[in-house]
């Protein structure tokens, strides 16, 4: 990881409404080729949602009561409080919510998301949840920098909303520029290259 630390890609400081890009060689099964918003980063700590994990299942699984025939996907935002579920939009005059980066907002009110979801004037692609979140202590993510396990990229509100969670990371790395473009093609594992 070394070679991304002397390459500079950590000149960009991790905090709300940045990206952050695994290293393609990153062993952590929670974030192997993970993407992460930073949606919130103080003295206290950081917090964000990994935008590239979906599962299998549906808001319709988690909230039977908000079931509706639209079925917004889950995504898995991270390994912390899986029982929580949490939403990324760009509909602030519906939801409300805190604007993370301009057109971006998270939380909002559950009995509006509830009305929405039974609207018939909903696009799915307006909106994301999550189960759990990506969180690091004071001091943790700022260590995982220096080892180079992360790349800081401004936010792209494609990425969120408009791209293939299979294309979320490929894309991340193109976007920090053509330098970096040969990454989205490293193996997982480069031993087994």
């Amino acid at each position: 990881m070394e070679f991304f630390n002397e390459h500079k890609l950590n000149h960009l400081q991790p905090q709300a409404g940045r990206l952050l890009i695994a290293e393609p060689f990153l062993g952590d099964t929670n974030f192997s080729r993970s993407v992460v918003l930073i949606c919130e980063s103080s003295e206290t700590g950081s917090v964000g949602f990994i935008l590239n994990h979906p599962t299998d299942l549906t808001i319709g699984d988690l909230l039977p009561e908000l079931y509706t025939p639209s079925s917004i996907k889950i995504y898995q935002g991270g390994p912390v409080q899986v029982d929580t579920l949490h939403i990324l939009h760009r509909l602030p005059d519906v939801l409300g919510g805190v604007e993370i980066y301009p057109g971006v907002y998270w939380g909002g009110s559950y009995e509006a998301l509830q009305d929405l979801l039974h609207s018939t004037d909903l696009n799915p692609d307006d909106l994301r949840c999550f189960i759990g979140y990506s969180g690091w202590s004071p001091g943790q993510l700022e260590r995982e920098m220096s080892e180079g396990s992360w790349m800081v990229s401004d936010a792209d509100t494609h990425l969120l909303f408009d791209t293939s969670p299979k294309e979320v990371w490929k894309k991340s790395i193109e976007h920090l520029g053509k330098d970096f473009a040969y990454m989205k093609n490293l193996p997982i594992n480069p031993q087994l290259n």
